[in-house]
């Protein structure tokens, strides 16, 4: 589905106006500016120390199914960009034409993925705070920057939390998806794959509307490392980044290979000393950098791979990390690199298409946008993308969780149950009471 900004009738002219203006730092977090629940957000970091983006609004949207979702959305992205007509007083990445996109995870999935242009922007980042605006034409585009121009000088009051939150199983019980794993492990001993990553969901409902503003605050305070975001409903705050590309620097971060949290300080250090010295999260760790390695390498020359991975410590689990970088070979858009990247065997397993057959035959549910990329892209190609991981689907008092498990051989259904519960808290302790 696509709407966008019709021309002004009569009159032969671009299909939007787009304004991007600079602006003096304010000391408050992005999140206070967002004035609706109805939003759009790529932002790491907490309160004033915020960098990235956030929008409201809708200009434009495109909406597409199937293995060509991705080429799809990136050829009505390039036409309709390049369309436009354009006012640029700080040019760089993230100005002018912005996009945010959410994917599914696997292509034979019929729930559309998900572009959408916000009527208004406001990004900071490098120092640097601008506002874009998407107008019909030169008028109200004018009138839309003037209105937001005011919408930013007011106060926005974080909301409520919703009430009465309550737990249900999801697609499959606990014991089912044990037996799932276990079913999946067995397959991986036999040699049919190397490894598979199979998630589970848990249902929940409220009984009021959930402000995802709420959750963007409650996300972005307790996991200011990562990327908090919210595209369409589908919010959380992902620690992997999928592919970034500013210009000819690509980078990517690989995570794989998951330890849970102690609040004793010397539990702590024993838990993340396993986790660094368990051959079974280094093997599961190796293959998603190899296959983000092996994609990369088709686009990119100068890549930098480390030998071995650093530890992330996040609020509730660690984790195995990597961070991959080169020099863009070809000219690829974010959204062509993020297509040959996905899906790594971070979020579906190796060989590819064998842990998606896995998947599809144990997992008992439809992913929907959960483990699909997700962030934004501007006209020029650049732009971050993310993989949607800590995160829910919201849709008035209802939420989605997911959380996945990494599986190679000799991993333990009770083990990958209390690594997925663990991933599932940080969405779980956003939707609570502060």
């Amino acid at each position: 589905m696509t709407t966008a900004p019709a021309p002004v009738p009569g009159v032969m002219g671009p299909s939007a106006v787009v304004r991007t203006v600079a602006l003096a730092g304010d000391g408050r977090s992005l999140f206070e500016h967002l004035p609706g629940p109805t939003s759009v957000a790529w932002v790491t970091g907490s309160g004033p120390d915020q960098t990235g983006l956030v929008g409201w609004g809708e200009a434009a949207r495109y909406e597409a199914c199937g293995p060509e979702r991705f080429s799809r959305a990136q050829r009505w992205w390039a036409q309709w960009s390049a369309d436009v007509e354009l006012q640029d007083e700080v040019d760089g990445p993230g100005t002018g034409p912005v996009a945010f996109a959410s994917f599914t995870f696997d292509p034979t999935d019929p729930t559309p993925s998900v572009v959408t242009v916000p009527e208004v922007l406001l990004v900071r980042r490098d120092g640097r705070t601008w506002l874009s605006v998407v107008g019909a034409d030169r008028r109200s585009s004018a009138a839309l920057l003037d209105r937001a121009l005011d919408d930013l000088g007011r106060p926005v009051a974080v909301p409520d939390a919703p009430r009465d939150v309550r737990y249900a199983e999801g697609s499959l019980t606990v014991p089912q998806w044990q037996g799932a794993v276990a079913a999946a492990v067995r397959r991986i001993t036999d040699g049919e794959l190397d490894k598979v990553v199979l998630a589970r969901d848990v249902s929940v409902e409220c009984s009021t509307p959930v402000d995802v503003r709420y959750l963007l605050h409650r996300l972005a305070f307790s996991y200011p490392s990562c990327w908090t975001f919210v595209v369409d409903g589908l919010v959380g705050s992902t620690p992997e980044m999928l592919v970034r590309r500013l210009g000819s620097d690509v980078t990517s971060r690989v995570l794989a290979g998951t330890m849970r949290r102690s609040s004793d300080s010397s539990r702590d250090a024993t838990l993340a000393s396993a986790l660094l010295a368990s051959a079974k999260d280094h093997q599961e760790h190796e293959y998603a950098v190899r296959s983000v390695a092996a994609a990369l390498a088709a686009h990119c020359t100068d890549l930098a791979v480390p030998t071995s991975p650093s530890l992330l410590r996040l609020a509730n689990v660690q984790h195995l990390a990597t961070d991959i970088s080169g020099e863009l070979a070809d000219g690829s858009s974010v959204l062509a690199l993020a297509a040959s990247l996905h899906p790594t065997a971070a979020v579906c397993g190796t060989p590819t298409e064998r842990a998606l057959e896995v998947i599809r035959e144990l997992e008992g549910m439809d992913r929907g946008r959960y483990a699909g990329p997700v962030g934004w892209f501007d006209a020029r190609g650049d732009g971050e993308l993310g993989i949607a991981l800590r995160c829910g689907a919201l849709s008035g008092s209802s939420v989605r969780l997911f959380a996945g498990c990494g599986l190679v051989a000799g991993s333990d259904p009770e083990a990958e149950l209390a690594e997925s519960q663990a991933k599932l808290m940080a969405m779980r302790e956003a939707l609570e009471s502060a």
